[in-house]
This record gives structure tokens, C-alpha cells and sequence, in this order.
């Protein structure tokens, strides 16, 4: 299918398939506003403002808890990266976008939207459930009737889904994610150490010398303020503390699998044992998270090779692959027929 672009707008990363170049763009969904509402930057370079502006100058996220909060200025921030960044020729074009299951129809045609009421005139705006857009990424065929589970760890949220004959069978939406990983690390390093750091610092401890599982023994050091003194101190964090403030939740999204677990039909859950669970997503990556995983549910995990791709991957065969075109739909047909 030719000039057609894939988009998947997720809560800290924002990435586009090209399919005139085959290339796909990951920049952080960043947007930061000067007082008067104009865009001041967007991408990484409003990333790195982020816990960093003076008052004059907002840094936010126009996604959250996959669903978009701010529509004006993610619609201004998409279409300028769309046009300066990937060149993309809109009019008469194909786009496709994704969406998570468990949110309402209200909420999915605001992606259908962004697009469909711009002055654009793409040729068709189709949008794609996130879960089938992760499996097809994955290299997964879903259109055979074998069980499929895929674990989407993000952001703010981790969608729980299990996938068979092309359709969703169970879909859980779990409000937990990277970010609220990062801010209970902030939450255990104040109340521990009375060291107040920032929540990309916090990102950073997680990412480096984080672990999902006890036994990690590396060391890194952090700038922070110290509550008592209010003077800025630096500090050698240990994987320990780090884990001591991960494990809580990361104890919830394992209750939150084996819950999703006990609904799936036996004769799926069979396929599931046997194929393995699927965990994809920005904050898969987690050290041992795999192993965690495995130890409660005793089934073995795998893990995407492009875990912060996966999705917008899956909308590559979305758009060029007839078997799985039917996964694409649009909105209008849904809501006003």
C-alpha cells in the first residue's frame, strides 16, 4: 500500500511507521508550551526540559493513561512531526492508528479525529486495537485458532490480552506502569533516605541497576536534595534500594496476570502454556522481569526483540499485508451507522 503511515501515540513515546521508507520514528510524546499556548518544542528536546523549565514554559504529556488528554496539542505536535520529521505527503493518504481495547468508544474516536477532521483529506483513517497491533509485531499470526497472550507494558498502563481466530477473547486494562514504577522509587528513596530526586532520575535508577527480582548487586550515583538540610547532596544507590521501591508494584501487576489467568477458557489457556506468554511494551525491558513473571505464573516468557516498537511494527502489516488489512477499521462505520 503505498504512502501510507502507521502511528502509534503512546504515553511517553510517539512512533511512526513510513511505509515509502520502511522507516519508523520513535521520539518521546513531549510537548512543552510557553504561556501564550504556542508549541516552544517538542519530541526529545521538550523531553529534556522535562522537571527543568522555568515557570513561563510547560513540559507535558499530551497521553495519559493511553488516552489523549490534550487534542489540540498533540494534534499540533503529530502533524508537525509528521511534516518536518518523516516528510509525510498526507493528502490521499492511508493512515492507520492504534488504540486500546479497554477504553470507551468516545475516547477511541478522538484518535479517529486527530486525523479524520484535519484539513489533511487523507484518503482513509482506519484505527487497529492495540493488543492485535503488538502479536502481529511480534511475528505472531492471529487469525489461527491457537491462544495468544500479550502483555503490553507501558507507561501508565499495562493491557492484559489473550487473542484467538483474529479477535480479542479477554482484555484487561491494569493502571499501573513505567511511570508510577518511577514515582514509587522517588516515594522510597525520600522516605528511606530523606533524598528527594526527580522522576527522571528515578527512571534512570530503574532502567540502569533495577531489577524485578532480588540478587542485583550494581551501584550508581544520583543527585538529589536532602529533605532535612534542603541542600543538594549526591548519593550511591544500590540495586537493593531500588528493587525495596519497585517491588510493591510490580507484586500488583503479577496479581493483575494471574487474575486475567484464571479467565482464560482451559482450552486456550492450554495454548497459552504451551506458547508462552508474549510481554512487550517500553517498560518490558525491566531486568528479570521475564523471570518474575515465569516463577508466578509458571509459564515461560517471551520478550520482544523491539519492545518499544512492537505496536507500530504490527501496523506495517496492518498496512501492507491483505491478511491482515481487515484489522484495520474505521470509526465512522462503528459510531454512526
Amino acid at each position: 500500500m503505498g504512502n501510507s503511515y502507521g502511528i502509534d501515540m503512546g504515553t511517553n513515546n510517539l512512533k511512526i511507521y513510513n511505509s515509502n521508507t520502511k522507516d519508523v520514528l520513535n521520539i518521546k510524546n513531549t510537548i512543552a508550551i510557553v504561556e501564550n499556548d504556542e508549541m516552544y518544542a517538542y519530541g526529545d528536546e521538550a523531553y529534556l526540559m522535562y522537571e527543568k523549565t522555568p515557570e513561563t514554559i510547560t513540559v507535558s504529556f499530551p497521553i495519559v493513561s493511553g488516552v489523549i488528554a490534550d487534542f489540540d496539542n498533540m494534534q499540533t505536535m503529530l502533524f508537525e512531526v509528521l511534516e518536518k520529521k518523516v516528510k509525510a505527503k498526507l493528502k490521499g493518504a492511508d493512515i492507520v492508528v492504534t488504540v486500546p481495547t479497554d477504553i470507551t468508544e468516545v475516547e477511541k474516536k478522538a484518535f479517529y479525529d486527530m486525523f479524520a477532521k484535519a484539513k489533511i483529506r487523507p484518503h482513509n483513517v482506519m484505527l487497529c486495537e492495540k493488543p492485535l497491533a503488538d502479536a502481529l509485531g511480534m511475528g505472531l499470526d492471529i487469525t489461527e485458532p491457537t491462544g495468544i497472550m500479550v502483555v503490553d507494558f507501558g507507561a501508565d498502563t499495562t493491557e492484559i490480552s489473550v487473542i484467538s481466530l483474529g479477535g480479542l477473547v479477554l482484555t484487561e486494562l491494569c493502571p499501573l506502569g513505567g511511570n508510577q514504577i518511577d514515582d514509587s522509587i522517588v516515594t522510597h528513596m525520600k522516605r528511606k533516605y530523606n533524598l528527594l530526586i526527580g522522576r527522571k532520575s528515578a527512571c534512570q535508577l530503574k532502567e540502569s541497576i533495577g531489577s524485578a527480582m532480588p540478587g542485583r548487586e550494581d551501584k550508581m550515583t544520583v543527585v538529589g536534595r536532602d529533605v532535612v538540610s534542603g541542600l543538594p547532596i549526591e548519593m550511591e544507590v544500590d540495586s537493593a534500594t531500588v528493587y525495596e521501591g519497585m517491588k510493591s508494584d510490580l507484586t500488583n501487576l503479577c496479581n493483575s496476570i494471574r487474575i486475567a489467568l484464571e479467565k482464560v477458557p482451559p482450552e486456550l489457556a492450554k495454548d497459552i502454556v504451551n506458547s508462552g506468554i508474549y510481554l512487550t511494551g517500553g517498560s518490558a525491558q525491566t531486568h528479570r522481569l521475564a523471570d518474575l513473571f515465569t516463577e508466578v505464573t509458571n509459564i515461560q516468557v517471551n520478550i520482544s526483540e523491539n519492545a518499544r516498537e512492537t505496536t507500530v511494527l504490527g501496523l506495517e502489516k496492518v498496512l501492507s499485508d491483505s491478511k491482515y488489512k481487515k484489522f484495520g477499521y474505521e470509526m465512522k462505520t462503528r459510531i454512526f451507522k
